[in-house]
């Protein structure tokens, strides 16, 4: 009885410690840029989906951007082609534009499913509706990489009507150039102009790494907060290297450019998200700005 009474007091407190984020992000945006392990399996996915749902629930307005690289990668292989990527990129031809606009709208949908069965409403939209995502043709060191698309404008109107309705939106990365092609969008890359766009209180990534460390190849000295200025110096010195480069420049990027907070979380982590956000300790990085962290009150995140 004792035992029982302690675990529901331990309840208590989990509730107590998480109050006043709760009370600090009430009707903040916060974006999660979700892909990579934590979408191709179902137990985590819907982990994920849960932290979210709770997050709109108590007062959040979370907004989803969502890859699925390895889900495209597994189709392209279906109808006998190879991926290839150049530094990180898809190289996408026509055929390969077409099936990832399948898949990702595909996901899409699946998303949108899972978050209604919670009982929150959900509408999944790409960058190509409303106009919210613009592009340019992108380059990979000069190399011509077929239909991948730099943002050149967010237009977060359809982002902002949705909110306003209570829903919760889910964005696929497609967009739409000036002659109206239809372009494949680094997630990394539409989470952060998103982000940028509405403002958001938090950047989240649900990421295949537990965090930032001092030594990455290592994996020595976890850095569970560092500012802006910070993270350059790390990436300046070389520190930095592989797929973590152009995701680390991305979160500098949207600090510097009005994004409170960037999040990087092991998305293998069951309930990675509500543990970064609501506990005083949190298990990710956390990016921040520089006059943020002066100002920063105690271990409040």
């Amino acid at each position: 009885m004792e035992k029982d009474m302690e675990k529901v007091l331990q309840k208590a407190e989990v509730l107590i410690e998480a109050l006043p984020y709760i009370q600090r992000f009430n009707r903040k945006i916060i974006v999660v840029k979700y892909g990579g392990s934590a979408m191709s399996n179902e137990e985590l996915q819907k982990n994920v989906i849960k932290d979210v749902t709770l997050l709109k629930l108590v007062g959040f307005k979370p907004i989803i951007v969502h890859g699925g690289g390895k889900e495209i990668s597994r189709w392209v292989g279906k109808v006998g082609k190879e991926s290839t990527f150049v530094n990180g990129l898809r190289v996408t031809d026509e055929e390969t534009m077409e099936i990832a606009e399948m898949v990702l709208n595909k996901v899409n949908k699946d998303l949108v499913t899972m978050v209604q069965e919670l009982g929150v409403k959900a509408v999944g939209v790409s960058g190509k509706d409303g106009g919210l995502l613009q592009v340019e043709k992108k380059y990979s060191d000069g190399q011509d990489i077929g239909y991948v698309g730099e943002i050149t404008q967010v237009n977060p109107k359809v982002l902002y009507d949705l909110l306003e309705k209570d829903f919760l939106p889910i964005v696929a990365p497609i967009g739409l150039d000036d002659h109206f092609q239809t372009y494949n969008i680094n997630a990394d890359d539409a989470a952060c102009a998103i982000a940028r766009a509405v403002k958001a209180e938090k950047l989240a990534f649900l990421t295949d790494i537990e965090g930032i460390y001092k030594d990455f190849k290592e994996k020595q000295g976890f850095i569970s907060r560092i500012t802006a200025s910070q993270a350059e110096e790390l990436v300046a010195g070389g520190y930095i290297g592989g797929g973590m480069l152009p995701k680390l420049n991305n979160c500098t990027a949207a600090v510097r450019n009005g994004v409170n907070r960037v999040h990087i979380l092991d998305g293998r982590i069951p309930h990675c998200l509500l543990l970064e956000i609501f506990t005083n300790q949190g298990i990710g990085t956390a990016i921040v700005d520089d006059k943020e962290m002066e100002h920063m009150e105690g271990n409040m995140n």
